[in-house]
């Protein structure tokens, strides 16, 4: 795939003469290989050729890399992959997907002029992506990693202080429709997944807290974040960039314009890249319409009348197919690509539970890192809350109560409140596609 930038063959015979010169030397192999890249992005079969034999004669690992991305923006992968094969020794097969995710798993670290490409790769599809990515641009994780989404940044645009109606007047909604419930201080709001497949992000303010909810449809994670971040000039809100890491949502904060996973609340490329900075997750649950509003008769639900012109529909094309659709590894193959879990993260450990254990266990109580935790869940809405469990036994839940070996304790979205007004304070955790999950906590970061 040519992107204006057409190398002549004598640069590419120049790049060669770089390699094997009298002179070469081993800081002349990035300007080489950025010569061979540029020689191969332009699409013309001679100097690609070139370009190529150069890179394979010059086996060296930096090129890796860019080769990878080369078989997302060129029309013919094949000769790529053989050099890619003769470069790592690897044949995980023919596509970019599979190349990427065998990259996750195999550090080579990219010749000195990769985050200049990448920035002109991306810029030359979106001029917006120069707002994210630069040359030398700070970073704290691969971003050999990255792989676009398939959306450009103003496709999905987030839903600033969003209308919301009473629930009598949500008759777009039918009984079962997933929504994500939030409840704090009183304050309890639905979010729709039919509406959030088309925005990802919400920024919003819920009894008095600024918050923003980042729904990553890929790895099927909605996550409530804080708005209040430390040492940030005002209340911090999110939209979405289009780039992915792992299929994860990269999400930008509109202050520095930093980028964050959406998984673990973390900057990890731009101007907050290495601040000491993490978004605090606060309770949310997924649930069915229905279940949300006997719960919370008093709750109100997003508009349809969102000012974009959108098909809020159901749609759930992604979520039945068995794989994912964007380039990840993981190792852990006990569970389904897709299946949904719920994972909880706390200091000294993360762990995930299979949702369809709660078909047969509805309580389960585990421990987290350092953490006791009670788990209340139901598999057929795909709903889970965790709370609190330090000091105190579970058996079972009856109806919206918890018994426990000290007595019955009432269960709300805040607490569960026990005997004597004591209080057991909810939990953050959330569900994702297990896929995910392992590909952030399972493997080697």
């Amino acid at each position: 795939m040519a992107i204006g930038c057409r190398v002549p063959v004598a640069g590419v015979l120049l790049a060669v003469w770089l390699l094997f010169g009298p002179g070469a030397r081993a800081q002349d192999n990035a300007a080489a290989i950025d010569t061979a890249i540029h020689a191969i992005l332009d699409g013309d079969d001679e100097p690609a050729a070139a370009a190529l034999q150069a890179l394979r004669a010059l086996d060296d690992k930096s090129a890796v890399a860019p080769l990878i991305q080369m078989l997302f923006w060129t029309d013919a992968p094949g000769p790529v992959v053989d050099v890619l094969t003769a470069l790592t020794g690897a044949a995980p097969g023919d596509t970019y997907f599979a190349w990427m995710a065998w990259q996750q798993a195999h550090e080579n670290a990219p010749y000195a002029g990769y985050s200049a490409l990448i920035t002109e790769l991306y810029t030359g599809l979106d001029r917006s992506y120069g707002r994210f990515l630069r040359p030398d641009i700070p970073h704290r994780i691969r971003l050999e990693e990255i792989a676009w989404g398939g959306v450009k940044p103003a496709a999905m645009p987030p839903l600033d202080t969003p209308t919301f109606v009473a629930a009598g007047e949500a008759a777009y909604l039918n009984a079962d429709d997933a929504v994500f419930g939030v409840s704090i201080n009183g304050d309890s709001r639905a979010y729709p997944l039919r509406i959030m497949n088309w925005h990802e992000m919400a920024n919003d303010v819920v009894g008095g807290v600024p918050v923003t909810l980042a729904y990553c449809v890929l790895c099927g994670a909605g996550i409530l974040y804080d708005g209040r971040v430390e040492g940030a000039p005002a209340t911090v809100t999110f939209a979405t960039s289009g780039l992915l890491y792992r299929s994860n949502k990269l999400m930008y904060d509109r202050i520095s314009e930093s980028l964050w996973e959406q998984f673990t609340g973390r900057p990890v490329i731009g101007q907050l890249a290495h601040a000491p900075v993490q978004l605090r997750r606060l309770p949310m649950v997924q649930e069915s319409w229905a279940r949300w509003r006997q719960a919370h008769p008093d709750t109100r639900v997003l508009s349809v009348e969102t000012g974009y012109s959108r098909n809020y529909a159901p749609d759930r094309v992604y979520s039945a197919a068995p794989e994912p659709a964007f380039p990840v590894a993981w190792r852990d193959r006990s569970l389904a690509a897709k299946a949904v879990v719920f994972g909880m993260q706390a200091p000294g450990g993360a762990k995930a539970w299979p949702v369809a254990l709660f078909a047969a266990t509805p309580v389960v109580q585990d421990r987290v890192g350092l953490q006791e935790v009670v788990l209340i869940g139901e598999a057929s809405t795909l709903s889970v809350r965790a709370y609190d469990a330090t000091g105190h036994r579970f058996s079972r839940a009856e109806g919206e109560r918890l018994v426990a070996e000290d007595g019955v304790w009432r269960i709300t979205e805040a607490a569960l409140v026990g005997p004597e007004g004591r209080s057991l304070p909810r939990l953050a955790g959330h569900l994702a596609y297990w896929f995910a999950w392992a590909g952030f906590y399972l493997e080697e970061r």
